[in-house]
């Protein structure tokens, strides 16, 4: 029974940990080898070209540009990088920055 645990660091690594680890590493080699049939039988009946095609067409750099600046432009501020900082804060009522640890909006008066 000792060689059924090893221990890394501070995690211990049993047997069904090592099992687990093995089955998935086998059960992403099949899904591997069988994504490369589905790719080849969707070459065959020509999906490949189609979506080539399609690509070419519609989804020009043009496109995929003005996508990215619009889902940059148009995120909420307490989503913002800054704003997990913690730094900066927005009152949920009125919308005010808050600067610092503050519990009340020196704007509204309600509690943050």
């Amino acid at each position: 029974m000792a060689n059924d645990i090893v221990i890394l660091g501070d995690r211990i690594m049993t047997l069904l940990n090592r099992k687990i680890i093995v089955l998935s590493l086998i059960g992403v080699i099949f899904l591997m080898a069988n994504l490369w049939f589905a790719v080849n039988w969707l070459d065959e009946h020509g999906v490949v070209s189609w979506a080539q095609h399609i690509r070419a067409e519609y989804i020009t750099g043009t496109a995929i540009t003005i996508v990215i600046a619009l889902m940059i432009l148009l995120v909420r501020p307490k989503h913002e990088a800054v704003a997990r900082t913690g730094l900066f804060r927005r009152c949920p009522v009125c919308d005010h920055v808050l600067l610092g640890k503050g519990t009340y909006c020196a704007e509204c008066g309600s509690k943050v």
